[in-house]
């Protein structure tokens, strides 16, 4: 797997396939793949100097919500007398090009990991709420969270030099996205919602992109929305076994919390962009659409292939988060109809001055503000 997520392309008359990483367990390439192509693959392997060579088989992810192109397993069967390929080159029969990946995972990992929790944010495009932002990731890091990764397509200024302070920290790694300079990629998740070839900016590649790159980095691997945090319900027993309730707090309604409960200090946040979070502390009640779209938390080394709402290929259970201020799905409920949920009130103490140094260290509040 390359660090920089480089994108090329492997011709043949009439198919493109995007190379996105690849992963020892033949080798395991990640792609995306014209879903109505039949496409010969040969796999080139460089080890300890010699160029050895494999026929290829793709295996289409299930998850393509009916977009011509989709994520795909490209196999390549290691060649005899190359046990450790450094790295691989995957091309069709009419392709003259050899670009190659490196490979990764070669070495299996249990323990001693560099993060134990690690958020897959995907995918960043057009992004301008830079206040949700700045307070989500405060809360991630409340909650245990020690890396979060991010694939940007496009983004505010704003929103940049934020990404920029927390990758300066180490908190975020951001992984350059750009599906578009080769397919016609969906804004949306279908195609009748949203023209293109190409599921929601390739957020399904991304995740699983995110999930092998932190196989072996990251004890554990959560796959969700920036606009998404996860608040565990209970806890299980010390295996870190979780419940956890999927709720929508919509954003077009904004209400005080009940007398017994007080805001903290927040009027300087109106002049930042984006949407503030303490002030959707009310939730639509939980319908059966709101369940299925769960997020997932996962141990990535016993899963094989991820989607949108749940894994596709796994050896493990895994739980589900809950989504948080964002549009209303449930768009005819008047307000005596949500539900008070005020748990974001109990980590404020902490939050709220972590929220305001950060504003302030990237300029875009006052230094003199005390809020």
């Amino acid at each position: 797997m390359v660090s920089s997520c480089n994108f090329f392309d492997v011709k043949t008359s009439i198919n493109i396939v995007l190379l996105l990483a690849s992963f020892l367990c033949q080798v395991r390439v990640i792609a995306v793949v014209l879903r109505r192509e039949n496409v010969a693959y040969r796999c080139l392997f460089r080890c300890q100097e010699k160029q050895l060579l494999s026929n290829g088989s793709a295996s289409i992810h299930r998850d393509h919500f009916g977009f011509a192109y989709g994520t795909a397993d490209i196999m390549c069967p290691l060649p005899s007398g190359c046990e450790t390929p450094s790295s691989i080159a995957v091309t069709s029969a009419a392709a003259n090009t050899t670009e190659f990946l490196e490979v990764k995972n070669q070495q299996e990992k249990t323990e001693s990991f560099p993060y134990n929790f690690t958020v897959c944010i995907s995918t960043m495009f057009d992004f301008t709420n830079v206040l949700q932002l700045v307070q989500s990731l405060e809360m991630l890091q409340l909650l245990g969270v020690n890396r979060v990764v991010v694939y940007k397509t496009s983004c505010s200024p704003e929103t940049q030099r934020i990404l920029d302070y927390y990758t300066h920290k180490g908190l975020v790694e951001v992984i350059p996205w750009s599906l578009s300079r080769y397919v016609n990629v969906s804004r949306s998740w279908l195609p009748s919602h949203g023209p293109g070839e190409l599921h929601y900016f390739g957020q399904i590649p991304a995740l699983n992109d995110c999930l092998y790159r932190y196989m072996y980095q990251s004890r554990y691997v959560a796959l969700h929305d920036i606009d998404e945090l996860i608040l565990p319900q209970n806890k299980y027993g010390a295996n870190k076994c979780y419940r956890f309730e999927n709720d929508v707090f919509p954003i077009n309604f904004t209400f005080s919390p009940p007398a017994s409960q007080s805001l903290p200090p927040q009027a300087d946040w109106k002049n930042v962009p984006g949407v503030n979070i303490l002030a959707h502390l009310y939730k639509e009640p939980v319908f059966i659409e709101t369940r299925m779209n769960f997020k997932i938390i996962v141990n990535p080394r016993v899963v094989f292939s991820t989607s949108v709402h749940g894994v596709l290929k796994s050896h493990c259970f895994y739980v589900s988060a809950f989504p948080l201020c964002r549009s209303p799905r449930q768009i005819h409920l008047t307000k005596e109809k949500l539900i008070y949920d005020g748990r974001l009130l109990n980590y404020s103490t902490h939050f709220t001055p972590a929220v305001n140094k950060v504003l302030r260290d990237t300029g875009l509040l006052p230094s003199t503000n005390s809020l």
